[in-house]
């Protein structure tokens, strides 16, 4: 119990009619966003080699959704839908585009995000992660976009080691001394850890909106020998020797299952944070991936031995299910029925309309997602959708369609292919059959939506479509 709920309950037996005055406290908001992060990587997503109890736990007295999707198949698009609550075709950023210096393409100036929301409302809003969405001097400082505090890494680049030479706090550089890229007693993730549990308890008396994008489990394979210990041996683990890029590790396996044990033990100790100050009842927490698991055995990764898209077709970088179909677990407790699961088809844009339902905000206009507060708090009419739309400028140009249960989508744009393939998720989860041709009329509905969601980017053209850059 907070300070502020015990003084309300003393002052409500003493004085009723001055505290039935006051405001109900608004609820914090954590959103937790793991980097690389497939479907089945978790134990209550069906991971059967991976521990993650504290997030089973979660999903257990909270809501389980079963057919939520990031926002593109890879990191920096994916967290500018989340931020901005744009589907890819309405989004600024379609792609992983350095502009420079491990600058990743800025957020512009007037992008409306929901930390700007939510901090206009009086939160404490604190980015604690990896951005990749602009940097200090540039358009996309998260300092420009509703955030009072930020503490991580900027790119995507230099995200790319846990044991960084340096991180960004507000725009300065901390120097972490002991760390040289490969390894040292400072790993990133444990600072985020403790800079997001420092965060809650300078803000325990108002309401605070805390985004955790964390960096694990994405490559490079680091771990401190403490979490590496509780795999060691357990499966034939041949070494990784770096020849597919990031740094090399003699146990990939167990480094991997171990990274995202880790983080599993940071939900844990978050929840056990919230629980001593009183702030459960008063506290929202969400969890999800920016995009699904790592593809082709890249840093090490090894997504077929952990089946970590489960029976899903593709890995990151894909529009098939395996690329975006991620976790989303979302927790409060007394208000969301504990061990329920949903299939609402809904999209990392959702959560920004969701967020400003959920906090009394009012919504911006502009926005692609629908709010999810009546499915979570089984309260009202779920706002239904007629589609989900994805484009992404990577990996040969794809664009993909979510129509009820119909998937439609299409690859190697930027060779001039502009066939769509046609799967029915409700008898065929791993895309295997292609019905196109026996369904022409649902391929002429989804290539319009497919027109009809686009909107053209000279930043990311699609020249099969007779754009120009």
């Amino acid at each position: 119990m907070t300070r502020l709920t015990l003084l309300l309950l003393l002052g409500s037996l003493l004085f009723p009619s001055i505290v039935q005055a006051q405001p109900a406290r608004k609820p914090n908001v954590i959103f937790i966003l793991a980097d690389d992060l497939g479907y089945a990587e978790l134990g209550c997503y069906g991971q059967k080699k991976i521990k993650t109890p504290h997030l089973d736990k979660l999903a257990a007295n909270g809501m389980r959704f079963t057919q939520f999707y990031a926002g593109s198949p890879v990191c920096a698009p994916s967290r500018c839908t989340l931020m901005t609550g744009k589907h890819p075709g309405h989004a600024v950023v379609r792609n992983n585009f350095d502009v420079g210096n491990d600058v990743q393409h800025p957020l512009p100036d007037d992008a409306v995000t929901i930390a700007r929301i939510l901090q206009a409302l009086g939160y404490a809003t604190a980015g604690i992660g990896k951005w990749g969405l602009g940097a200090p001097g540039t358009s996309g400082d998260p300092a420009k976009h509703g955030f009072d505090h930020f503490f991580g890494y900027y790119g995507q680049r230099h995200a790319h080691t846990h044991y960084p030479k340096f991180l960004w706090r507000n725009g300065k550089k901390i120097e972490l001394e002991t760390n040289d890229d490969v390894t040292g007693k400072q790993y990133a993730h444990d600072l985020f850890e403790q800079e997001a549990i420092d965060f809650i308890k300078k803000n325990k008396e108002r309401p605070f909106y805390l985004y955790l994008p964390v960096t694990i489990p994405h490559v490079a394979l680091q771990v401190p020998e403490d979490s590496l210990a509780e795999y060691k041996g357990q499966w034939d683990d041949p070494p990784y020797i770096g020849k597919k890029g990031y740094l090399p590790h003699p146990q990939p396996r167990a480094a991997f299952a171990a990274m995202v044990t880790r983080m599993d033990r940071t939900v844990g100790r978050i929840l056990d944070l919230l629980r001593e100050l009183g702030l459960e009842d008063d506290t929202v927490i969400f969890f999800s991936s920016d995009n699904g698991a790592t593809h082709g055995g890249v840093g090490g990764s090894d997504s077929i031995f952990f089946a970590s898209t489960g029976l899903f077709r593709g890995f990151k970088g894909s529009l098939y299910e395996g690329g975006v179909r991620v976790p989303l677990i979302a927790y409060w407790r007394g208000r969301i029925r504990p061990g329920s699961t949903n299939d609402f088809a809904s999209a990392n844009w959702d959560i920004f309309p969701t967020l400003c339902d959920l906090t009394g905000a009012k919504t911006p206009g502009g926005l692609d997602g629908v709010s999810l507060l009546p499915t979570l708090l089984g309260k009202g009419a779920q706002s239904k959708r007629d589609f989900l739309y994805w484009e992404f400028h990577g990996y040969g140009g794809q664009q993909a369609v979510r129509l009820g249960d119909w998937k439609g989508y299409r690859m190697n744009m930027h060779k001039g292919n502009k066939t769509i393939e046609l799967y029915n998720l409700a008898d065929d989860l791993s895309e295997t059959k292609n019905l196109a041709d026996r369904h022409p009329e649902t391929v002429r509905r989804i290539e319009e939506i497919m027109v009809q969601s686009h909107t053209p980017s000279a930043t990311y053209p699609f020249k099969v479509l007779g754009e120009k850059k």
